[in-house]
């Protein structure tokens, strides 16, 4: 699967599973490690770690086997690393208080419109 169909497929998925406020960060040229990054929020701890639950399960079923799920015990922030696309999926205050789109600021916002059409 391109990478511009992964990222879409990630996006269709969250919001399938009603995560809130996503963000699409372009981080290719400033890391190595991932060329997208995802932020999006869960209304509760349930919420963010059923999201990245099912978002996994997903992404097997489709052949996409994530590299590494992590998050800690109270599912403030649960992280998917699908290789080329890394998802945070955070509670509100724990998003507000690690800011990753100010941290990400120099990268490329991406649009949703862009994405439809990608």
């Amino acid at each position: 699967m391109k990478t511009s169909e992964l990222l879409n497929s990630v996006l269709d998925e969250l919001n399938n599973l009603k995560a809130l406020n996503i963000h699409s960060i372009d981080v290719q040229n400033l890391t190595t490690f991932t060329s997208y990054m995802i932020v999006a929020s869960g209304t509760s701890s349930r919420h963010v770690f059923s999201i990245a639950d099912n978002l996994v399960q997903k992404m097997k079923a489709g052949k996409v086997a994530p590299c590494v799920l992590q998050g800690d015990s109270d599912a403030e922030w649960v992280l998917v690393d699908l290789g080329e696309i890394v998802v945070h999926i955070m509670q509100p205050r724990t998003r507000e208080y690690y800011n990753l789109e100010q941290l990400w600021s120099e990268a490329n916002q991406i649009p949703k419109t862009k994405l439809a059409c990608a």
